[in-house]
């Protein structure tokens, strides 16, 4: 083979490879969309509970009986529950304090659930305290919803 044919098999080759690259990009787009309404979501959240508002803040998990949160304290159920846990634990803004979400990874698990794992912060004049959390996320027609929570915290947080 001279090195002429060689040569054409070889731009044959890497233009089919670019193009299969290129017709695979369209699929991550959905991808990007469905990041960006999980972040925004989150950055939602964080608003709803750095204005101390428990009820906005917990429009983004499922309202569901099924829902639920994993923590020190075990397993809760219920959408109802995770509500009461949160307003005992949290009774008032300052025990709120400013809530920081970081190092958002996501994980997509096919085109209706993502796993979400992250940082949280709360910084208050009793202390600061936070962890690491990870987040199921399900699509509903309403939007994605969180259908489980499982939050760890970390002693002395800084």
């Amino acid at each position: 083979m001279s090195f002429r044919c060689k040569t054409l098999i070889i731009i044959v080759l890497l233009s089919t490879t670019a193009l299969g690259n290129s017709q695979t990009s369209p699929a991550a787009a959905p991808q990007a969309a469905d990041q960006a309404a999980i972040a925004k979501a989150m950055a939602d959240q964080q608003t709803a509970w750095n204005q101390a508002d428990i009820d906005t803040f917990m429009t983004t998990y499922w309202h569901s009986p099924d829902v639920t949160f994993s923590g020190t304290s075990g397993t809760i159920r219920g959408w109802d529950a995770v509500l009461a846990r949160y307003k005992k634990s949290y009774t008032d803004r300052e025990a709120m304090g400013q809530l920081q979400f970081s190092a958002l990874e996501f994980h997509f698990l096919g085109p209706d659930g993502a796993l979400l794992l992250g940082h949280w912060h709360l910084t208050r004049a009793k202390g600061d305290v936070g962890g690491v959390f990870s987040l199921v996320w399900q699509r509903f027609p309403e939007g994605w919803r969180i259908i489980h929570d499982h939050t760890s915290v970390f002693p002395n947080a800084k």
